[in-house]
């Protein structure tokens, strides 16, 4: 096995690498030993164009008022995560032409659930 494991030189205060079979210990290049880069994924829901409101495959209702123009006009329909770790969520577009500002998901639709 030739693994060299970072070890803490206390006094001197440097990271070192050293073999846990023997007394092999070298001094470390760059004190950084980890790194945890996080990637956010966009949401797949932020790809609906804007065709989705004259959809006629799509269910309309009229029970759910827009938060932002208070119309009484939607397209609904059920999302879940590409991961699948999230429950089914039903979706509400508002189908006011006009109703076009960006929401908290950065969409050019307002969409309400």
């Amino acid at each position: 096995n030739n693994m060299l494991y970072p070890r803490e030189d206390k006094e001197n205060r440097i990271l070192l690498y050293a073999c846990r079979r023997c007394q092999h210990q070298q001094a470390a290049d760059n004190p950084c030993i980890y790194v945890n880069k996080i990637t956010h994924e966009i949401d797949e829901l932020t790809q609906i164009v804007t065709d989705v409101i004259s959809d006629p495959t799509l269910p309309r209702t009229t029970n759910h008022a827009c938060p932002k123009c208070k119309m009484n006009d939607a397209v609904f329909f059920q999302a879940q995560s590409a991961r699948g770790e999230d429950r089914m969520t039903l979706y509400y577009v508002c189908r006011n032409q006009r109703c076009v500002s960006c929401d908290q998901r950065g969409m050019q639709l307002i969409m309400f659930a």
